[in-house]
């Protein structure tokens, strides 16, 4: 097993790459199942969740040929298996997202209830009864969802989602793309990573209205399947709004490429605040020094807002501020494991219920712990920061959302290592 080993203090600059977004990269992975052809998706970031799924569709009986680290052809017309098994969903959440596409396409799939990261109980519900209203009959039989749909196929109808949900709405569009009529879906997600895979539907006949809103319409085809081009997998907001982090915590002037800015909005607008001056140009994004590193104030949210995926990050962040800060997380209620860990590092934080107060100070070096994807770029953080050397185990957590992190933080002039136990 591997750690890192980060000696804190050094002066960060440069520029560093962005990769395309895990998280818009699974659920256009799962749309493939959708296609008639082949597809070649590019700007793939080269991290364990998306070889997790390309080897799901794989198993399903799909083809994936790897061009380079990052494009990847898939041609689903092959796949001649729609049960998704224990051994692959267990690593990972997002094979759900393989729910929606099957059904629609074949009219029946069993997919094992999902694992990956324990940050709250995140319940695939919504999904579920989304797919009954649209006709499908749904069963948990041995840890399964066993999904049937009626014989002509899954029927468009009106989802209205109790509460916003990001994989949710992904599955019902891929779903109802597929459909017989229209489906209207209300509070729908509208995050950077829904709308691009609307905007691909839509461009390949799939006629979906509302895109960017909290209301779609997907007019369904029918079950004819829709020809998909070549696409580029859009930027990781995620990814750079740690860096912009790394930038901020060890007061640096370093450039981020190949970003999308209108995505970061709330990132951006949350370390003004906190006294950090950006500039754009074009997909590059400059954090520049501050004299004083400010509290804040954070409410986690769905898209456009605050997002719950940068909390930890700016907790780190709020460490080092001249004062105290509160972030209060209403997404999940899990989402505080790396709190005992910066503890160890120094770090002043109060919990009550889901709302933190950290008390800025300086932080040392310590053995730290992995808890999940976020929480683990929050402690290479800290680690960036903290006076002596620091050593985070458990990482496989990180390698599963950033692509070459240690690579592109040598690169900035950061002293990390990866080691092995």
């Amino acid at each position: 097993m591997y750690y890192l080993k980060i000696t804190g203090g050094a002066k960060l600059g440069g520029e560093v790459r962005i990769s395309g977004a895990k998280n818009a990269a699974l659920p256009l992975i799962a749309m493939t199942i959708l296609a008639k052809n082949a597809i070649e998706i590019s700007n793939l970031p080269n991290v364990a969740d998306i070889k997790t799924l390309i080897l799901l569709l794989e198993n399903l009986g799909a083809k994936a040929e790897f061009k380079g680290e990052n494009s990847v052809k898939i041609d689903a017309t092959t796949i001649n298996s729609t049960k998704a098994t224990y051994d692959i969903v267990r690593k990972m959440r997002a094979s759900i997202l393989v729910l929606g596409p099957l059904l629609a396409r074949f009219g029946h799939c069993e997919v094992s209830l999902p694992g990956g990261c324990a940050i709250g109980a995140r319940p695939i519900d919504l999904h579920l009864s989304a797919l009954e209203k649209m006709g499908a009959k749904i069963e948990i039989k041995q840890g399964y969802v066993v999904a049937t749909a009626p014989k002509e196929g899954l029927n468009g109808a009106i989802i209205n989602f109790d509460k916003i949900t990001v994989t949710g709405t992904e599955n019902i569009v891929m779903a109802a793309a597929l459909a017989n009529g229209k489906t209207q879906i209300i509070n729908a997600a509208k995050e950077p990573e829904v709308v691009q895979v609307c905007e691909i539907l839509n461009e390949s006949g799939v006629k979906i209205e509302g895109i960017g809103t909290d209301e779609l319409i997907i007019h369904g085809t029918g079950r004819n399947l829709p020809e998909i081009s070549n696409f580029s997998v859009i930027p990781d907001r995620i990814e750079a709004g740690t860096y912009l982090c790394a930038g901020a915590i060890t007061n640096s002037q370093i450039t981020l490429t190949h970003t999308n800015p209108s995505h970061l909005g709330a990132v951006l607008a949350k370390l003004a605040d906190m006294g950090f001056r950006t500039e754009i140009d074009g997909d590059k994004i400059t954090i520049f020094e501050t004299d004083e590193i400010k509290p804040v104030e954070i409410t986690t949210t769905e898209y456009p807002g605050f997002p719950t995926d940068m909390q930890a990050q700016f907790m780190a962040l709020s460490c080092v501020a001249n004062g105290t800060s509160v972030i209060d997380e209403r997404l999940f209620e899990n989402r505080f494991m790396h709190v005992s860990e910066l503890a160890r590092m120094g770090a002043e934080i109060k919990l009550n219920g889901h709302i933190a107060t950290i008390t800025g100070g300086e932080l040392s070096g310590a053995d730290v712990m992995a808890t999940d994807l976020r929480a683990s770029s929050a402690l290479v953080l800290a680690a960036l920061r903290a006076k002596g050397e620091t050593q985070i185990h458990r990482i496989y957590h990180l390698d599963r959302g950033y692509e070459n992190l240690e690579g592109k933080f040598l690169k900035l002039g950061a002293k990390i290592q990866r080691l092995q136990e």
